[in-house]
C-alpha cells in the first residue's frame, strides 16, 4: 500500500465512522441493541484507533511542502494544547445533550461547565487541529489538520440548531465565556469539580508534551 493510498483510506474510514452511523437510524438501532454505554465505549475505541492510524498514515505520506516549519511555529501548539486538554477534560460527560461527549440531561438552573462552554470538546478539537496546522505545512498534514478544524467548527452551529429547536439551552450557556467564574452561586456549585478536571487536563498536557517525541517521533519543543 503506497503512502497516499494508505492515507486516503485511513482518512476516508475515519470520516465514514462519524457519518455512516447517523444514516438510516443505524446508531439508534445499535444503541437499542447494545445499550448506550456499550455502544459509545466501542465507538470511542474504534474512533481512537482510526485517529491514530490517520495520524500515522499522514506521517508516512509523501512529503509535499506548502510552507516550511519555522522554529517559532512550534510555540502555537505549545500554547494552545494546555487550553485544549483542559477543555476536553472538563467537557467529557457534561450534562448537555447537544454536543460531542455530552449526556442527555440539562438543568437550566445548574448548567455546570456548559455555562462556560457548551461545546468544549469541539473547541478542544478545533484548537488541537488548528494549532498543529501552523507548524505542519506539508500537504498531508494540511489536509489532516485543516479538515479536523473545519469539521469541529462546522459541527458547532449544527448542534446549536438542534438545541434551538428542542430547548432553551442556548440562553443558559455560552460558546465560551469566563463570566461564570465571577458568579458566587456558580462557583459554590462547580468550582471543586472544575479545579479537579483542570488539574487532570494539565497533567495530561505535561504527559503528552514529554511523550510526543517518543510516540509521534517529532519533538514539540521549539528549536
Amino acid at each position: 500500500m503506497t503512502g497516499w493510498t494508505e492515507y486516503t483510506l485511513a482518512l476516508t474510514l475515519f470520516a465514514a465512522s462519524h457519518f455512516v452511523p447517523r444514516l438510516w437510524g443505524l446508531r439508534d438501532r445499535l444503541i437499542g441493541a447494545a445499550g448506550r454505554r456499550v455502544y459509545f465505549s466501542i465507538y470511542g475505541l474504534i474512533s481512537l484507533a482510526l485517529l491514530v492510524w490517520v495520524i500515522a498514515a499522514a506521517g508516512r505520506a509523501p512529503y509535499v511542502e506548502l510552507w516550511p516549519q519555522w522554529p517559532w511555529t512550534r510555540w502555537v501548539p505549545n500554547l494552545a494544547m494546555p487550553v485544549a486538554l483542559v477543555l476536553a477534560t472538563c467537557g467529557i460527560g457534561m450534562a448537555q445533550p447537544y454536543t460531542l461527549g455530552g449526556r442527555k440531561s440539562f438543568d437550566p438552573a445548574q448548567p455546570g461547565f456548559a455555562a462556560i462552554s457548551r461545546h468544549p470538546l469541539f473547541l478542544a478539537l478545533a484548537l488541537w487541529a488548528g494549532a498543529h496546522l501552523v507548524p505542519n505545512g506539508d500537504l498531508a498534514h494540511v489536509i489532516l489538520f485543516g479538515s479536523f478544524t473545519a469539521m469541529a467548527l462546522a459541527a458547532i452551529p449544527a448542534f446549536d440548531a438542534k438545541a434551538r429547536r428542542a430547548s432553551d439551552l442556548l440562553s443558559h450557556t455560552a460558546l465560551f465565556s469566563l463570566r461564570p467564574l465571577a458568579n458566587p452561586h456558580w462557583r459554590r456549585a462547580n468550582l471543586r469539580r472544575l479545579l479537579i478536571r483542570t488539574a487532570i487536563g494539565l497533567i495530561l498536557w505535561m504527559g503528552t508534551l514529554h511523550l510526543h517525541a517518543l510516540v509521534i517521533g517529532v519533538s514539540p519543543f521549539p528549536v
